[in-house]
């Protein structure tokens, strides 16, 4: 069968933050809680490695603080969010410049009920974009690839 990768690349019209992303898409039900029970986000830093962490959801403003630090904008920094009623969620990865977002529904991910080797993008699009169209969104690109 092979893996599939699923992802939605967004463009804002202005650099974002984590924070404004997170703010944005909390009023609309998703939250920074994981299922492991933390915040997990990950700063790739001058060694190029990617380190994730786990930190307490009562962290949370220090973790968006960390991430949005202007020492930081020169890397890709990333949050997994996640939407406890529809018990699906995923990873924000803000690239350098913060101007592009890429979002990917790596936890629980839906799946087109008629066609379930594929992911249902449609749902992320409608639970993300409302949302995120309020903090500069200008454009999407949805994909989905069989490796």
């Amino acid at each position: 069968m092979g893996s599939r990768d699923a992802d939605i690349d967004f463009t804002f019209t202005h650099p974002t933050t984590a924070r404004a992303i997170v703010d944005a898409l909390a009023a609309v039900g998703w939250s920074v809680d994981d299922p492991a029970g933390g915040v997990t986000h990950m700063i790739n830093d001058a060694d190029d490695m990617y380190e994730w962490y786990a930190s307490s959801p009562g962290d949370i403003d220090e973790v968006l603080a960390r991430l949005d630090a202007p020492g930081n904008l020169p890397y890709t920094v990333a949050i997994n969010v996640y939407h406890p009623e529809a018990g699906t969620g995923g990873m924000f990865m803000l690239m350098p410049g913060r101007k592009e977002v890429l979002f990917s529904p790596s936890i629980d991910r839906r799946h087109i009920p008629a066609a379930p080797a594929f992911t249902d993008l449609a749902w992320y699009l409608h639970a993300l974009v409302p949302a995120l169209v309020t903090t500069g969104l200008e454009g999407y690109e949805a994909k989905e690839m069989k490796h």
